[in-house]
């Protein structure tokens, strides 16, 4: 029986789900990044300021959808300069009504970035619950992304190199949903911040989770540079219409892949066997979370836009990269053999 492992019905529409605006340490106002990421071809942005989340449904339309999240962070005390771990995780709410901060502290300001402080008195928060204390443990950690989810947040891990965080590090890291397999501004600044190393650790030690790509764009250059930090990395999500709820569902689902450029046209799963159907691409990976691996490779000057391939059964998992004539990447999440072979 054949599988969609992305939905057979539907339409895809083009996310960033982790940027910065000027109400934190970003330069564009939201409704200027929204108008930059349409000329692009997205029809959807995560606001996900530094440890400031607001709602943005006055730039909501018929072709646009701003999700309502932010991102919390805590860095390493008293390593070396330049040394110091840290750990970025993104809160997106589930549901639109969904505007209570979790993880919030009252008194302490040190975790604002920019123009945080400036719209901290918007911020709605439970006040039964006492102040969060943030350390860099994991059990620090985990207990924020543990209220995320309880709280209906959908919770990603965020550039690992960049925070110079290693195996010991993110391995501790329990009930996340998704971990970026790109981030663009630390990959563009020169971080190695394609991270398929960092996602099959964790898919082989037993996590579950998926795999985003985003900008966490700041724009701090000229948009017409080299170093602009936008439109690099994106999430193509498919889901039958661009609705909040509908939208967050198919984030929740898995219903999408990661990309730097390439197109991830149809993909599924049948008699043991995994098909993709993709934009023009000189190669094609297949990956097992074992020590074994499948590639198609077109012929020179030549292009492939289709790849089936057997799963061995003794695999883990299994998961595709799409390599474009740029050497760009596009992903899939990884598909777990178990759930692949129920009835």
């Amino acid at each position: 029986m054949r599988k969609y492992l992305l939905p057979e019905n539907g339409n895809f529409y083009k996310a960033n789900l982790h940027c910065h605006t000027n109400i934190s340490d970003g330069t564009l106002s939201p409704e200027e990044m929204k108008k930059q990421y349409m000329e692009k071809g997205y029809s959807i942005i995560a606001y996900t300021d530094h440890n400031i989340m607001l709602p943005h449904e006055d730039l909501n339309e018929e072709n646009f959808l701003a999700l309502t999240g932010f991102e919390w962070d805590v860095t390493e005390k008293g390593a070396p300069r330049g040394q110091d771990k840290c750990c970025h995780i993104c809160l997106i709410a589930l549901e639109p009504d969904n505007l209570i901060q979790p993880c919030w502290n009252r008194v302490v300001d040190e975790f604002f970035h920019g123009n945080g402080r400036k719209y901290k008195h918007l911020v709605k928060f439970d006040e039964t619950k006492p102040d969060h204390e943030r350390v860099y443990t994991p059990e620090c950690i985990n207990e924020v992304i543990k209220e995320g989810r309880d709280n209906g947040f959908f919770v990603t891990y965020n550039h690992p190199v960049w925070s110079q965080e290693d195996y010991r590090d993110y391995i501790a890291y329990e009930n996340l949903n998704a971990m970026e397999i790109c981030n663009f501004a630390s990959f563009n600044a020169g971080y190695p911040d394609y991270n398929p190393k960092v996602y099959d650790d964790m898919l082989r030690s037993g996590k579950r989770i998926f795999a985003i790509a985003a900008d966490d764009n700041h724009n701090y250059r000229d948009k017409n540079s080299k170093y602009y930090d936008s439109f690099g990395g994106f999430t193509v999500i498919k889901a039958e219409k661009l609705e909040y709820r509908t939208i967050t569902k198919a984030l929740e689902d898995g219903n999408f892949y990661a990309s730097m450029g390439p197109e991830i046209k149809a993909l599924w799963y049948e008699d043991g066997k995994i098909h993709i159907e993709c934009s023009d691409a000189e190669r094609i990976d297949f990956h097992f979370g074992i020590r074994k691996a499948c590639t198609f490779k077109a012929d020179e000057g030549q292009f492939i836009n289709m790849a089936e391939c057997e799963v061995p059964d003794y695999s883990v998992y299994v998961r595709a990269t799409v390599w474009d004539k740029n050497g760009k990447p596009a992903n899939t999440n990884a598909y777990f053999v178990d759930e692949l072979n129920k009835e």
